[in-house]
């Protein structure tokens, strides 16, 4: 499992800065109303140039099975990130291949997503992690805005083993207090280190991993 995520990128100079700067994972958007929307063959250029060891995310917004399965098999994606309103049976339609289903929660007590884990466990269909977004009615993902970190601590005692990745609105001066506060097992930024939309700032990259290794060094 990975820890530190960069989302959206979009281009072979910003990939390679973020696989040098420590981050585990990077995140290719192939939603086209994204603002780092990328084509496969902007993401080919971008997957050839990563070493062995970044993991690579695709993130969908209610994309089909063919699509994720044949992106999948091209770009050699590790993982799905489905960030949509797929269903459970998405979720078991795309197995043997590692998913993270991505949540917006509306509500505090992220009810409605723990029920939706349990009709995925009843169709054998569960994600191998989930991701706590911030909720935002016209957008799927990469708002800025931030997620509540205090509810995670209790949905992760629910829905354990697995495992809950952190995203919505992080940024280097806050990582460390949201690690701190909701423990999650990885954090994801996609805004937070950028210059503007689709565009990665090295310095903010490097801030952020930094930051979140820090605190990871202290409380395992």
């Amino acid at each position: 499992m990975f820890r530190i995520k960069i989302c959206g990128v979009t281009c072979v100079q910003d990939a390679m800065m973020v696989a040098q700067s420590g981050a585990d994972a990077l995140g290719l958007n192939f939603y086209p109303s994204s603002r780092r929307y990328v084509t496969q063959r902007q993401a080919e250029e971008i997957s050839r140039c990563l070493p062995d060891n970044t993991t690579r995310v695709g993130v969908f917004v209610n994309a089909s099975v063919s699509q994720m399965c044949d992106l999948a098999e091209h770009l050699r994606l590790d993982w799905l990130q489905l960030h949509g309103d797929e269903s459970p049976e998405i979720i078991a339609s795309l197995a043997p291949r590692r998913v993270l289903r991505a949540f917006r929660p509306r509500e505090r007590d992220l009810q409605q997503e723990i029920e939706y884990l349990q009709f995925c466990r009843a169709r054998s269909a569960v994600p191998e992690a989930v991701l706590i977004d911030a909720y935002d009615p016209r957008e799927y993902g990469g708002t800025g805005k931030t997620a509540d970190w205090s509810a995670v601590p209790a949905f992760q005692d629910q829905v354990a083993p697995i495992p809950v990745v952190l995203a919505g609105g992080l940024r280097a001066d806050n990582v460390g207090e949201a690690i701190r506060m909701a423990r999650p097992a990885a954090v994801d930024t996609a805004s937070g280190v950028e210059i503007h939309p689709g565009r990665k700032d090295a310095e903010l990259v490097r801030a952020f991993v930094d930051a979140a290794r820090s605190v990871w060094r202290e409380i395992d």
